[in-house]
């Protein structure tokens, strides 16, 4: 039994008063005290891992993991920092590299040409060899490599793919098939407030604001940055009507039956069941167009672009502006206008008296040099 139904479970049987505001701490607590767990579970997962592979320099990458344990990285950082050393150390192997020392920026060259012949996607290799670059400057720091390895830092040209957002009818069509309380309420909240889907399946009960029509997102998924976000009128009509239904005893705003949370895999198949129902699962959205669809929508309606990047979370005002770039109706306004005036042949008519050449006969003769 988890400590906060412990608590409130003693407070009902000897009839003891427990303020809100301390079960509401000890709830609070309890999610840290579970968070903390997890994460020490999977660095020791890692670290298990590890001393069962057959490559070189082992006891470094240890300490390089339990540095970025300490610095309280992410578990999955953990995972993915794990995973490019690990593929790096055995690629070496292979090219009869047995110890750091011997690392040279070939070596780098090498990996990338090789990742990208195993068919991986230019942007995982450029994580990789991102992640690779801070091991490797934590080994230089240790003087175990040698610095020419990082002379200058690698970076990959990686496409800057537009987001995809959904036409404003497909927008309808999903709308008119949502029928489960929770499922809309879902589904409008990600849409309404441009919440990443692991946000929103984040949020707890004592992270919502009713009264002001807002969500409170302690740690953001990717950058680890909170922030306040605001919900709409049909959002908040559909989210009161899945409070009148679900378990209060929950914790988590959205759960899956007979379970405690709902995970993201969940999610999505509820997600493309709708997309199917409403005729739009050839067209490849995501859960995430729902988040591009809310960016696209508030910059067309006028909202300024540094309140959507308030909004969205991001960290730096480029990541926001691909949305401009998306779309921007009074840019196409701007357009259309012109090529209205161009397709009635008006700019084809210039004022004669204005720009009309003087005659050949009358232009300014030269000097001869030798008269």
């Amino acid at each position: 039994m988890i400590l906060f139904d412990f608590v409130e479970e003693r407070s009902t049987a000897f009839n003891i008063y427990i303020p809100p505001d301390l079960l509401e701490q000890v709830k609070a607590q309890q999610h840290r005290n579970l968070k903390a767990e997890l994460h020490r579970r999977t660095f020791d997962k890692l670290l298990k891992k590890l001393s069962q592979t057959d490559i070189s320099g082992k006891e470094h990458i240890e300490k390089y993991l339990r540095h970025k344990y300490r610095r309280n990285c992410r578990a999955n950082t953990l995972c993915n920092d794990y995973t490019a050393i690990t593929l790096f150390m055995s690629f070496l192997k292979k090219r009869a590299k047995t110890t750091l020392e011997l690392i040279g920026r070939e070596d780098l060259y090498a990996f990338i040409e090789h990742e990208q012949d195993r068919g991986l996607k230019i942007s995982s290799v450029q994580n990789r060899i991102a992640s690779l670059q801070v091991f490797l400057k934590f080994l230089i720091e240790a003087k175990i490599v040698n610095s020419d390895v990082l002379a200058q830092p690698i970076r990959l040209k990686v496409p800057k793919a537009l987001p995809r957002a959904m036409e404003p009818y497909d927008v309808n069509c999903l709308l008119a098939v949502l029928d489960g309380v929770r499922n809309r309420a879902m589904i409008l909240l990600l849409l309404r407030t441009g919440m990443r889907i692991g946000e929103l399946l984040n949020t707890k009960m004592i992270d919502l604001h009713l009264a002001d029509k807002k969500i409170m997102i302690f740690e953001g998924e990717k950058n680890r940055k909170g922030r306040a976000v605001c919900f709409s009128n049909d959002a908040d009509q559909a989210l009161q009507a899945w409070l009148q239904q679900r378990d209060s005893k929950k914790d988590y705003l959205f759960y899956a039956q007979g379970r405690y949370s709902m995970s993201y895999n969940n999610a999505r198949i509820i997600f493309h069941r709708y997309l199917k129902r409403a005729g739009l699962a050839h067209k490849g959205y995501t859960l995430h167009c729902l988040r591009h669809t809310f960016a696209t929508e508030l910059l067309n309606a006028g909202m300024r672009i540094e309140c959507l990047q308030q909004l969205l979370g991001h960290s730096n005002l480029e990541m926001t502006l691909r949305y401009a770039k998306l779309s921007d109706r009074t840019r196409e306004e701007e357009y259309f206008k012109a090529m209205n005036i161009i397709e009635s042949e008006e700019i084809h008519e210039p004022d004669q008296r204005d720009r009309q050449l003087p005659p050949p006969f009358e232009a300014p003769q030269l000097l001869d040099p030798y008269s």
